[in-house]
């Protein structure tokens, strides 16, 4: 949630994370708006304290966690050589004859 003025704040700082604006809304009554985004888990370290810093603690993150655990867990099992449950194509005529022939 934030107040109106430092939303280029907002923004510039959720872009330097890799973050993905999602969905941005005007709050019923009041003058503050709320900005829902995708951040990178590895990016979300001392995120709000870079948040509250650059808008002078007018913008407060609440972070959730999403399911963006699992790439960056395939990433580091693909660069140590380890299995990873992508499946990789070796026959493609043999894997398409699936179907039972009557």
């Amino acid at each position: 949630m934030s107040s109106r003025w430092p939303s280029g704040k907002l923004y510039g700082a959720l872009s330097r994370r890799g973050g993905r604006v999602l969905a941005s809304d005007l709050q019923g009554g009041s003058a503050s708006f709320r900005v829902r985004a995708l951040l990178p888990v590895a990016e979300s370290f001392r995120f709000a304290l870079e948040l509250r810093t650059h808008t002078m603690g007018l913008a407060a993150p609440q972070l959730l966690f999403m399911n963006r655990a699992k790439a960056y867990m395939d990433a580091v099992r693909t660069r140590k050589g380890l299995s990873t449950d992508k499946h990789l194509v070796q026959h493609a005529e043999k894997q398409r004859t699936l179907s039972k022939n009557k």
